[in-house]
């Protein structure tokens, strides 16, 4: 990691990593997805790579956030379904940064949330009924838990950018807003940890990033807290507008940099 460039931002970039890591807090508490602004944010002011190392705690703080906030509305059966093909991403995910360049990573991921927020669309729009979140159970359920739990862990390792993966398979999976934040706050509490290892044996990780995740965290507390006032003025249908919305947002801004 280039731990000089760390030490040697401005005034107005630190600003702006503030900024980014009130949006962490806030997308962890209401609106899923919306901290692909955060990655662009983070990617922008820092290396690209050693960007990924700095906004990793951060996200894990606002994780833990998350879920003291909702932690009664998880769905544990969803859960233990998706974790062994997120495994399975998050060492493709390690494999993959060892070669390609940032380049390759942000097109490749940009095009995957573009696709996957078109096909969830067009799935919520031709489904004659809402599903139920045990419709996991199911084989096309489980073949399509396994489907994202891959990409999601492949996305979240190379870019931290699972969120909005994750957010498209609970919402085709049929999610209301509570269940859904309560799951994936579990869900990326739980691998975002997993891959703290994983990142500090790649240099991502090192003492100085972590002390400015520490001037960093401060900010994520005040955007999970409005986060949580602001989620419950928001409907079930705004809801998912807002995530799908963010998930473009994400995608075009990795494919357009």
């Amino acid at each position: 990691m280039n731990t000089m460039t760390l030490w040697h931002i401005t005034g107005w970039e630190f600003a702006a990593l503030a900024f980014a890591a009130l949006l962490v807090g806030f997308s962890k508490t209401a609106v899923s997805g919306a901290n692909t602004v955060s990655l662009a944010i983070f990617a922008a002011v820092l290396p690209a790579r050693a960007s990924t190392g700095v906004l990793l705690p951060v996200l894990i703080a606002g994780d833990l956030l998350a879920v003291a906030t909702y932690r009664r509305h998880a769905h544990w059966p969803t859960l233990w379904r998706l974790f062994p093909a997120v495994a399975a991403g998050v060492v493709v995910g390690t494999v993959f940064l060892m070669w390609a360049d940032d380049a390759i990573v942000r097109t490749s991921i940009g095009a995957i949330l573009l696709l996957m927020a078109g096909v969830t669309v067009w799935r919520r729009r031709t489904a004659d009924a809402e599903q139920e979140p045990e419709s996991v159970t199911s084989r096309a359920g489980r073949v399509k838990a396994r489907s994202y739990g891959v990409l999601g862990g492949f996305t979240t390792m190379v870019a931290n950018a699972g969120g909005p993966v994750m957010s498209m398979y609970l919402l085709s999976a049929g999610f209301r807003k509570l269940g859904f934040l309560g799951t994936s706050a579990f869900f990326f509490l739980i691998v975002n940890v997993s891959k703290l290892p994983f990142s500090a044996g790649l240099g991502l990780i090192d003492g100085r990033s972590l002390l400015l995740d520490l001037a960093l965290v401060v900010f994520v507390v005040p955007g999970a807290f409005f986060g949580k006032w602001a989620v419950n003025k928001i409907n079930q249908r705004l809801f998912e507008q807002l995530v799908i919305a963010a998930t473009v947002v994400g995608g075009l801004q990795l494919l357009l940099r």
